[in-house]
């Protein structure tokens, strides 16, 4: 038997009727048997199978999908339907709220309308105004609560009392522990012991020409008179400074003449410069300044030798510069500012050859090395020469006042201090008119009480041009300025009659 294969049968169901036709029998051909007939007979049997079975799957699978459309529709229909009922509910809501809300105004309106009336009613009863009244209210219970509002008052300030001591007793300790310093004073003597009395007629020389030539080249005067020493003398403490390590120099060395003289001084003032420099650079590192320019570091230095009323420059300086930097930490003040300003507040001491107060020659001195304003600022006020322009300042003249101030922090002879205060008096005594002098603050203020009859208001400002011409004739070099005040009070006197 003939075995057909599908893919030669499939072309032939293509060409003929099958759904619901009779396929055509095939033409007889002179080679086709009849086992080939059946066998194609029995696939069109199968093929009309296959088609039915086809016909009913999409029949079925349609029903399914429009099964699925109708279910789906109507759960959209029925969403649609409970999203209307909810809009409708909040529409019924809103319309609510809104009539509750109308009510409401319309009663707070009766309230008000209510209350102004019984207002009216009070105050007509009462014959007091509305304000009256509560002025009348709040007096009454101001009397009530006066007792408690004093007991509380009391109370606080106490309280506040107790607490501020206790602030303030740990700021002065902080501030007096950060205070102590490490640095020795170096108090320089000017007095220089020798073996015996015969190096002087070495350092006197040949008709005087050593001793003149160490005078020179140093600029202080040499004092040989008192037995076994040697008395160096100079309002300059570094030249002084100079001169007496020259000397001892010299004296070690044995070899006294002129150019020996020359070169040991050169070379001693050169030393003198580095430790100078030395001293200036530990006294900013310790503050932790570290970008001042060179020469303000080495004016800072010559700190080391100079002293004020008793008290070592950078004892002080350093003591001072700690205090402040103690009290800008605990009030949250600049510390940076209060630092420099507490460093260079007495800078102007060190500026040689010109003339003015050290405040001022300080201000020059740092506007031309271009520090901040706020510390030009805090250096110009440190004394109250000038109102005080931020916290700063305050803070930097507070801890000047309290390292100058302490006890044992400086010391001046008396009799100087009493001679200084009668010149100064003196000096506005010499002038015409003057009634009464009165120095007052260790000489940096001096009033002067003038006759009205004999002083008139213009002469009053010649009188003080010249007093201060002749403190400044009397005292070259003065700490801090002294402020001239005159007073010229005119007094009228009348008398009623009986």
């Amino acid at each position: 038997m003939k075995v057909i294969k599908l893919e030669e049968l499939v072309p032939f169901l293509k060409r003929n009727k099958i759904d619901g036709v009779q396929i055509g029998e095939l033409p007889e051909d002179a080679g086709a048997t009849r086992e080939t007939r059946e066998s194609l007979d029995r696939a069109r049997i199968e093929a009309k199978e296959i088609v039915v079975k086809a016909k009913e799957e999409a029949l079925r699978i349609e029903k399914g999908a429009e099964d699925t459309a109708k279910r789906i529709t109507g759960e959209v229909v029925e969403l649609e339907k409970r999203i209307n009922a909810k809009q409708a509910e909040l529409d019924t809501a809103e319309k609510r709220t809104n009539e509750k809300q109308a009510q409401l105004e319309k009663e707070l309106v009766a309230v008000r309308e209510k209350r102004e009336e019984i207002l009216q009613k009070l105050e007509k009863v009462s014959g007091l105004s509305k304000d009256q009244a509560k002025d009348l209210i709040l007096k009454g219970w101001e009397e009530k609560l006066k007792g408690e509002i004093a007991r509380r008052i009391r109370e606080s300030e106490e309280d506040i009392r107790a607490k501020a001591e206790e602030v303030a007793r740990e700021i002065l300790v902080d501030t007096m522990r950060f205070g102590a310093v490490d640095f020795t004073a170096e108090y320089t003597l000017s007095t220089i012991a020798i073996p015996n009395d015969e190096f002087k007629g070495r350092i006197i020389g040949k008709e005087g020409r050593n001793i003149r030539s160490f005078e020179l080249a140093t600029g202080v005067d040499v004092d040989l008179e008192e037995e076994g020493v040697i008395k160096l003398s100079s309002f300059d403490a570094v030249r002084r400074e100079i001169a007496r390590v020259s000397m001892e120099r010299l004296i070690k060395d044995g070899r006294i003449q002129p150019p020996r003289i020359e070169e040991i001084v050169k070379k001693t003032g050169e030393d003198i410069e580095k430790v100078m420099q030395k001293a200036g650079e530990d006294l900013c590192h310790s503050v932790g300044v570290y970008s001042l320019p060179i020469d303000l570091i080495k004016m800072l230095g010559r700190f080391k030798y100079r002293y004020s009323y008793g008290q070592n420059m950078i004892l002080h300086t350093l003591e001072e510069t700690k205090i402040g930097i103690a009290i800008a930490n605990e009030v949250g003040a600049d510390v940076m500012t209060v630092k420099l300003g507490c460093l260079l507040h007495d800078i102007g001491k060190i500026v040689a050859d010109k003339e003015g107060s050290h405040i001022q020659l300080g201000v020059d001195l740092l506007q031309k090395h271009k520090l901040p304003q706020k510390v030009i600022d805090a250096v110009a006020s440190h004394h109250e020469d000038v109102p005080f322009s931020s916290v700063e300042a305050v803070i930097v003249y507070i801890a000047d006042a309290m390292s100058g101030g302490r006890p044992g922090a400086r010391h001046e002879d008396f009799e100087e201090y009493l001679k200084r205060i009668k010149t100064i008096e003196a000096a506005a005594k010499l002038q015409k008119g003057v009634a009464e002098v009165y120095a007052l603050q260790a000489g940096r203020e001096l009033r002067v009480i003038v006759r009205p009859e004999e002083v008139t208001e213009d002469e009053m400002t010649i009188m003080g041009a010249n007093i201060r011409a002749e403190i400044e004739e009397k005292f070259p070099t003065f700490p801090g300025q002294v402020k001239i005040t005159i007073i010229r009070e005119v007094r009228t006197v009348a008398t009623s009659h009986s």
